[in-house]
């Protein structure tokens, strides 16, 4: 996952500059104020979402959780197309100048400093909607106990190839799916031009011996 920090949630904010202080000048430092920090995901949430939105990508999560005295707020996106660094580096920069302007307008999302880290979902993602099964057409899925290939994801549901069957699931009777990890047999590999190679280097060999 690709991270952006952040410290200073407020306007002029400035890092914590206890930090490198001597434990003993520290110890004594009172306890960062409590936070609901389901109250503190929806005012988020409200200003991140239309800026995923608008630039072209889904939200498909965003948590907050604390670090020490730091919050950290991860936002996970995606698209048909998927997501390169590239795409991750420019919705963090749209993310974090909206956060700055929502905190300048209208005081601050969350008290205190607060590290920004933007990514998307990785394959243990569980496919809870359409898109998820749509972005994983061909990968192998497991759901309601069944194993199979995802065929086709449309508006009424799921195709399934299971053992060379295919499978019709509705959206109302699917559960979440998991994406299963397929590793490539080895008798399946293609060593061709590694054997076309060797082959050479010995005929070099036997061209050079008198």
């Amino acid at each position: 996952m690709t991270q952006r920090g952040r410290a200073g949630a407020r306007p002029g904010g400035r890092p914590d500059s206890r930090r490198n202080r001597p434990e003993s000048e520290t110890r004594d430092t009172p306890a960062p104020p409590r936070v609901d920090l389901s109250a503190a995901r929806a005012r988020l949430r409200e200003v991140v979402e239309p800026v995923v939105a608008k630039s072209g990508y889904d939200l498909e999560d965003l948590s907050v959780s604390r670090a020490g005295r730091r919050f950290v707020v991860r936002v996970l996106v995606d698209r048909d197309a998927g997501v390169g660094l590239d795409d991750v580096a420019v919705v963090s920069r749209a993310i974090s100048d909206a956060l700055d302007a929502a905190d300048e307008s209208g005081g601050e999302l969350l008290a205190g400093e607060y590290q920004l880290e933007v990514g998307s979902p990785g394959v243990d993602r569980p496919l809870t909607e359409p898109r998820h099964w749509r972005r994983n057409t061909g990968r192998l899925v497991e759901v309601n106990g069944l194993v199979g290939r995802v065929v086709s994801a449309g508006d009424t549901g799921v195709a399934l190839d299971v053992d060379g069957t295919t499978r019709e699931l509705a959206w109302a009777e699917l559960g979440a799916g998991k994406v299963q990890i397929e590793f490539k047999r080895l008798d399946d590999a293609d060593f061709g031009e590694e054997d076309e190679d060797v082959e050479d280097d010995d005929e070099d060999e036997g061209e050079g011996e008198e």
